[in-house]
């Protein structure tokens, strides 16, 4: 530590000298496996470019965009449509390899899904789809209520075509807001969310942790679709769910950092995972969308706060961006 040249001692003549912070987090590239930023403003999807993202998976398809309820088969076809025609001018503009998702959300009822089921094949050997996502079991409905039974056929079938793909599936986990308070309104359900929440349908999930009991029974479907665990990706990660996937499987656990005021999931929750159980199967997302309040910088934000955290470099690295790298080759 060098002398300095002031009237009085500065606290660093009190401090030993302080670690070198690395250059390398500044720079460092990150993957967001899971969003929906073709649904975002231009200035939005720039703040990917702006603060490192080099690849994105936007997921093409979900149950809030369609105008009409139930979902018809045709709402869906055009939503995979639309991300399509989206997607060159993208890339363009933000310079980043952007990639879409398509698959059968459960967020609502979806009248004719078997015509969806019998062209996905088709999309999915498209080099522009890169997953089939996001689907999988969901606690219940919005609007037009569907069944566990029917939504077990339509997310058993999609895995197949994953797997005779060998395209990573994203799932959709539901969300746990046991532990979520919201303020007392007149107007409004949720701050932030634009959904209508007193047209929910009664839930089809009965278990008392409802995510649990979806990823339980996502990852029987996926067993019986002949999908390998390392070409799943469970999203909206949290604290309690970790223990018994990455106990119990080898499928890759997401978390999903933009909106922490709904999910209640914080960059030093993902840092205690990753520091328990090793980084070799978790990932960040930022599930960025049109209808709810994001942050698209907390993606950078959680790779500072994971190294304030204690987290290494090497770490960090493979958490946003080997771990997705190696998912999407």
């Amino acid at each position: 530590m060098g002398t300095y040249p002031t009237r009085r001692p500065t606290d660093a003549e009190y401090s030993e000298a302080a670690d070198r912070i690395p250059t390398e987090l500044s720079s460092m590239p990150w993957i967001d496996i899971h969003n929906h930023a073709h649904t975002l403003s231009w200035n939005d999807r720039e703040k990917f470019s702006l603060s490192g993202c080099e690849s994105m998976v936007m997921m093409a398809a979900a149950y809030y965009w369609t105008p009409y309820k139930p979902v018809e088969a045709d709402d869906i076809r055009y939503l995979w449509d639309d991300a399509l025609n989206r997607l060159s001018p993208i890339r363009q503009s933000h310079l980043i390899d952007a990639k879409i998702g398509v698959g059968v959300h459960t967020g609502a009822r979806v009248d004719n899904y078997e015509e969806l089921l019998a062209v996905l094949p088709e999309y999915c050997a498209l080099d522009e789809v890169a997953a089939v996502g996001e689907i999988g079991i969901t606690e219940s409905q919005h609007v037009a209520g569907w069944s566990l039974e029917e939504q077990k056929e339509v997310t058993r079938r999609q895995l197949e075509v994953a797997a005779d793909h060998d395209l990573p599936a994203i799932l959709h986990t539901p969300a746990d807001l046991r532990d979520v308070e919201f303020p007392d309104r007149v107007r409004g359900d949720v701050p932030g969310y634009e959904l209508e929440l007193a047209l929910q349908q009664e839930p089809v999930l009965t278990a008392e942790n409802p995510k649990r009991e979806a990823v339980e029974i996502d990852i029987e479907l996926k067993d019986e679709a002949g999908l390998p665990d390392d070409r799943m990706v469970l999203s909206h990660a949290d604290k309690k769910i970790a223990p018994y996937v990455l106990e119990n499987t080898d499928c890759y656990l997401s978390f999903t950092v933009s909106y922490p005021w709904l999910l209640g999931v914080s960059p030093h929750h993902v840092a205690e995972v990753v520091a328990e159980y090793g980084p070799d199967r978790i990932l960040v997302e930022t599930d960025s969308a049109g209808v709810l309040r994001s942050d698209v910088f907390a993606f950078k934000r959680t790779i500072l706060e994971m190294y304030r955290m204690g987290l290494d470099v090497e770490t960090i690295r493979q958490v946003v961006y080997e771990n997705p790298k190696r998912i999407l080759a």
